[in-house]
């Protein structure tokens, strides 16, 4: 075994102390489930994945507010937090033969992968604010155990190669992130399909609602698999949408970011320089929606249903139909006004009150069991 250490690992392993602080941990998934709760990746040593993507909470964050408060106790994000969970199922960041941008990470997908995902937050100085990997791998070799793991998982040299040592806490994090723990599958939706439950009249109203090619938008780009009755949805096409959601001027107002500063979506992808996503946002995975709010790429909205009702605008000449009940007024005009997906969200009729019940009804099913608590909060 010594042959495989690097000296500073044999040098702390035959240091007196409990064997299990340095035995390394069994596997990347292990590991990757310590790294995403250890706090000592961030500057200030307050702040863990979890911080933003509580296991508790769907995986977002468990704070109130729209963005999320960084390391430093006083910095505040311009996006959403996204659930973590069901992430694993979104493709690496590609281009497909029809010319859609489609998968990655992120709301604008600009890390490709999960392991790429897990990069970002430790180095991002309005988060975990690390100075660059260097400082990220000092804390990693300072921890006996994680100084052992690299070497028994990944090989010596990311006990001496900062990058190196880096790229292996992530890709241990997008390891734990690929486990069951995150995609469980045991929603009442997952248990009405295997016949364990049976659902409501109202969800089975949302239900035949969302997946109808006829009556909602719902399911072009909220389906992923080819048909309404297939195992393990997870609600999303990947796909990227500007589907005209407002600024969010209350978090602009006190996060320091410009009043008039734009939100480019996709086109604020490294990758990106066409002018023809600009406002386009991955289409978020509907699974837990009931319990991750606030929604949208912003949070700028709070409820569920008024998530529902604005997609319900894009269809209905009604004027109360135009109204954001959580403001009073017609929804505010689109962040970015350029490059909307009419053409999917105009499809179908406007939904009356009892069919937009029904299909915030079927969402709530759509809840992993461990969080079916939350729906009476």
């Amino acid at each position: 075994m010594k042959k495989l250490l690097s000296g500073a690992v044999a040098a702390i392993c035959v240091m007196g102390g409990a064997v299990g602080a340095t035995e390394p941990y069994a596997s990347l998934e292990a590991w990757g489930e310590a790294l995403f709760f250890d706090t000592d990746l961030s500057a200030n040593r307050t702040q863990s994945c979890a911080t933003c993507h509580s296991p508790e909470t769907g995986f977002v964050d468990p704070r109130e507010g729209a963005v999320s408060l960084g390391d430093d106790g006083h910095s505040l994000g311009d996006r959403n937090a996204p659930t973590a969970a069901y992430a694993a199922f979104s493709p690496a960041f590609h281009k497909t033969p029809e010319g859609k941008w489609k998968g990655g990470q992120f709301h604008d997908g600009r890390a490709a992968t999960l392991a790429d995902q897990a990069k970002g937050p430790p180095l991002n100085p309005v988060e975990m604010g690390m100075k660059d990997e260097a400082a990220v791998a000092a804390r990693l070799w300072a921890n006996p155990r994680y100084l052992a793991t690299l070497a028994a998982l990944k090989g010596p040299e990311t006990t001496a190669d900062p990058l190196k040592a880096f790229d292996a806490m992530a890709e241990a994090i997008a390891a734990f992130e690929q486990s069951k723990t995150f995609q469980p599958f045991d929603s009442r939706y997952d248990r009405f399909l295997r016949g364990e439950e049976r659902l409501t009249d109202e969800e089975e109203l949302g239900r035949l609602l969302f997946f109808s090619k006829q009556f909602t938008n719902c399911n072009i780009c909220h389906q992923l698999r080819p048909g309404p009755f297939e195992e393990r949805e997870t609600f999303s096409n990947y796909e990227y949408h500007n589907i005209g959601v407002p600024a969010n001027v209350a978090v602009r107002a006190v996060n320091g970011v410009a009043g008039d500063h734009v939100d480019r979506g996709l086109l604020d992808n490294p990758a990106i320089d066409d002018p023809a996503q600009a406002g386009k946002f991955k289409v978020p995975s509907l699974r837990n929606v009931a319990v991750t709010g606030p929604y949208m790429h912003n949070g700028v909205f709070t409820d569920l249903r008024t998530v529902v009702l604005f997609y319900n605008k894009y269809n209905s000449d009604l004027p109360e139909q135009q109204i954001n009940p959580e403001t009073g007024v017609p929804f505010a005009a689109p962040e970015v006004s350029q490059n909307l997906s009419l053409t999917e969200l105009e499809t179908g009729p406007a939904l009356d009150d009892k069919r937009i019940d029904a299909i915030v009804a079927f969402l709530r099913t759509l809840t992993d069991a461990r969080y079916e608590p939350l729906l009476d909060r």
